[in-house]
């Protein structure tokens, strides 16, 4: 039986994001010689799902379809299971298995938890009492995936002693980095550790670093350092190895992830009524 892994990322319209999930799957692949491990984007660049998914069919007897994504949204609840359905008609023959996302869980906490020694480091290791941390996130419409931030940051909350810990995005829903900052000053931090929560470069990446310095510029009485987004962490190279097992696993469930789940019953109805 030949079975291909396709890992699915985001894309980017920063060359340099799509190319370090490249060497990503470059790396992962060398983690695991005996497999075949293909990649696609869900959008900005190429290969796209439907393309990839065909590539990954061929000559194959099982698909395991594994998003490259921190967060469950849109993409990772309607769009990559769509394209799934019509794989499964267009490739009778072939399995498709839908992996879960990274998700916010142990590993990821681990990751947040090592940026966070750096970032104090680079701090001179102020007092963690006096040091704000901020994880900061794209943000989304979907409330779920912003709660997943919230909870990474009360975990992080339990297991340091920061008293202040706090999430803020790049977009789409509030609060904003400038806000978050601008409190953390008033309640009287004098450091603030930014934590982004992102897998790859890009251009939010690229808009993150001009925005703490501008923030740095407007608070010079604090400090500010900002961490580093965790693509290559080897805990996401775990997580995604559990995925793999857990996908070819007997007692696995072989269905789509989000089958069932009325959100995307919802949102599949509302998208239909749109068409």
């Amino acid at each position: 039986m030949t079975t291909t892994i396709l890992l699915v990322g985001h894309g980017s319209r920063n060359q340099a994001g799509n190319d370090e999930i490249q060497d990503f799957r470059q790396q992962w692949q060398a983690l695991h010689p005996d497999w075949r491990i293909e990649l696609c984007y869900i959008e900005l660049a190429e290969v796209l799902l439907d393309e990839g998914l065909r590539r990954a069919a061929q000559d194959a007897d099982k698909v395991i379809v594994v998003p490259l994504i921190l967060s469950a949204a849109g993409h990772v609840k309607a769009e990559i299971p769509g394209h799934i359905a019509k794989a499964r008609e267009r490739f009778p023959g072939v399995e498709f298995i839908y992996a879960p996302h990274i998700g916010a869980n142990e590993d990821v906490l681990k990751i947040l938890q090592k940026n966070l020694k750096s970032v104090m480091h680079t701090l001179a290791m102020p007092d963690p009492k006096t040091t704000g941390v901020i994880i900061l996130g794209r943000g989304s419409s979907d409330r779920v995936a912003n709660g997943e931030l919230a909870k990474m940051a009360r975990w992080l909350y339990e297991l340091t002693e920061h008293e202040l810990v706090d999430v803020a995005f790049t977009g789409i829903t509030h609060p904003r980095l400038e806000s978050i900052v601008q409190r953390q000053v008033r309640l009287g931090m004098t450091q603030i550790a930014i934590l982004p929560y992102y897998l790859f470069t890009g251009l939010l990446i690229e808009r993150i670093a001009l925005q703490v310095a501008r923030l740095q510029n407007q608070y010079p009485q604090t400090a500010i350092a900002c961490g580093r987004y965790f693509g290559f962490d080897k805990n996401i190279f775990t997580l995604l190895d559990q995925r793999v097992t857990e996908a070819v696993a007997p007692i696995a469930p072989k269905m789509l992830a989000c089958d069932g789940c009325q959100y995307r019953e919802q949102a599949m109805q509302h998208d239909h009524h749109h068409h």
